[in-house]
């Protein structure tokens, strides 16, 4: 966390001269003890979420995938007259341990063409949707298996 801290300060900054890296040490140091002290970061967490890069960067582009294939359904429902758009509510329970991976799915969902999360609660997600179809809430969907992944 220190390393990345002290990188953007030295990106935000511009200049490189031996003030500015004194004080951008001492600054990135005083900040990364609070995150560690009030926010419980820790040098395991820290290694923990530098393992998980690569599958997340791999999720992203599955993230965009799942996108454009919505993109795609989305314009068939404008497009096509004859498809009807029945929008409705659908409520389901992922099988998700953690409020990052819940965190994770809700924010995919929306930014989905299509669906909106609209609510979550006690685990409990409502989605808002143009057509039932569109909306994959099997345990076996192509987000909560990655998600799962990202949360193992």
């Amino acid at each position: 966390m220190y390393l990345l801290l002290f990188g953007f300060f030295l990106i935000l900054n511009g200049k490189l001269t031996a003030e500015i890296l004194l004080v951008g040490l001492v600054c990135t140091l005083l900040l990364a003890l609070l995150m560690y002290v009030f926010f419980g970061y820790t040098p395991k967490k820290d290694l923990r979420v530098l393992k998980k890069l690569p599958l997340f960067l791999a999720y992203i582009f599955v993230l965009l995938f799942e996108i454009i294939k919505a993109a795609f359904s989305v314009i068939r429902l404008i497009v096509d007259k004859r498809v009807p758009i029945e929008p409705t509510l659908v409520s389901f329970q992922p099988a998700l341990r953690t409020g990052f991976g819940r965190f994770i799915l809700a924010n995919s969902i929306t930014l989905t063409p299509g669906t909106i999360t609209v609510n979550i609660k006690d685990g409990v997600f409502t989605v808002h949707c143009l057509k039932k179809s569109m909306l994959d809430t099997s345990a076996d969907s192509t987000f909560l298996r990655w998600i799962r992944r990202l949360e193992a």
